[in-house]
């Protein structure tokens, strides 16, 4: 597979991750043996960037994870993340896990990441990001501790994940940042008014998640009852009411397009965000080896100047009707 440079500092992966979130958290059933051996195809296919976080389960998706890439570490790329706190044991038969808190406290940072390495069963982690800021902590005490995690040789990169502009910024100038991770599809274009642009000038590298649209994009999902009783989706605005019906016809308008190309809409979607630019990595998530597959091959579709221009034109930025988390979980948001 392609390779793709993140950001300026070194850091080079496959052109797709693997988000590794639902094979143990907010997407319905899990099936361990059936997520280690899609993990386990996609670095046979050339994907060797794994993208995982302390609080999938919580824990539990680490551990997964470690387990998964146990005798394997010079093939893979590990992204983790520290900073949402969900205290309890790990949910059970579908439970949630509630978010108690965000933090960003340097003592917290570092116990976070020797946790992590723990679980992982691993002496480092390549890109560590900050999950969420936490707007009590100056970005600088936590992006210092970060920088300390790194002359200690337990993290190789820094990252971000939604953070705003004035505080990559901020974060920039305490140890250069490699990487934000930020939603970004087709339906959730964001990033393009003004984050998109500081981390090109910044030299800082975007890995796009949810690039899916949840699954949405994918034409697969025809009506709310599809969703599992505990899959996330239910509480999404997004995905309810009126707005799964508005949102289901821009996946239309998605369909049409992969149908004349003769494409699956998946694979539309993907490689649009696959060609905005060779500094952006998506990471679709999946715990089946069968849609991990479908991803992939999405790489080898070609999008022509004038098919990317009836799509923007089809799919115009702020087309998705509905705030892509629920009201509690956007005030987690950096902006």
């Amino acid at each position: 597979m392609e390779q793709r440079k993140l950001g300026t500092q070194g850091l080079t992966v496959s052109a797709q991750g693997l988000g590794c979130m639902g094979m143990s958290d907010f997407y319905g059933q899990r099936d361990e043996a059936e997520s280690i051996a899609t993990i386990h195809r996609a670095l046979e296919m050339g994907v060797n960037f794994l993208d995982t976080s302390d609080m999938y389960g919580p824990f539990t998706n680490e551990e997964l994870v470690g387990r998964a890439i146990k005798g394997r570490r010079n093939q893979v790329v590990v992204a983790t993340k520290f900073g949402i706190m969900r205290n309890g044991k790990p949910a059970t038969k579908g439970g949630w896990v509630p978010i108690t808190g965000i933090s960003g406290r340097p003592e917290y940072v570092r116990s976070a990441c020797d946790d992590s390495l723990k679980r992982l069963g691993l002496d480092h982690i390549d890109l560590y990001y900050q999950h969420r800021v936490d707007a009590d902590v100056p970005i600088e005490e936590t992006v210092g501790a970060m920088a300390d995690l790194v002359t200690a040789g337990k993290i190789l990169y820094i990252g971000l994940s939604e953070a705003g502009v004035r505080t990559i910024r901020r974060a920039h100038a305490v140890h250069p940042v490699t990487a934000l991770q930020n939603e970004y599809s087709l339906w959730t274009r964001d990033p393009e008014d003004e984050v998109l642009p500081t981390l090109r000038e910044l030299g800082i590298g975007l890995v796009a998640y949810s690039p899916l649209g949840r699954g949405f994009l994918t034409g697969q999902i025809k009506s709310f009852d599809d969703f599992a009783a505990d899959d996330y989706r239910r509480n999404s605005p997004r995905f309810q009411g009126d707005n799964f019906t508005r949102n289901l016809e821009l996946v239309e308008r998605v369909k049409v397009i992969a149908g004349r190309k003769g494409i699956t809409p998946g694979h539309l979607a993907l490689a649009w965000v696959l060609a905005q630019g060779d500094d952006i990595v998506p990471i679709p998530g999946t715990k089946r080896r069968k849609y991990l597959e479908e991803n992939i091959a999405a790489g080898a579709v070609a999008l022509s100047a004038t098919e990317l221009a009836e799509i923007a034109g089809m799919l115009p930025k702020g087309a998705a009707t509905g705030e892509r988390y629920p009201e509690s979980m956007m005030a987690f948001l950096n902006r």
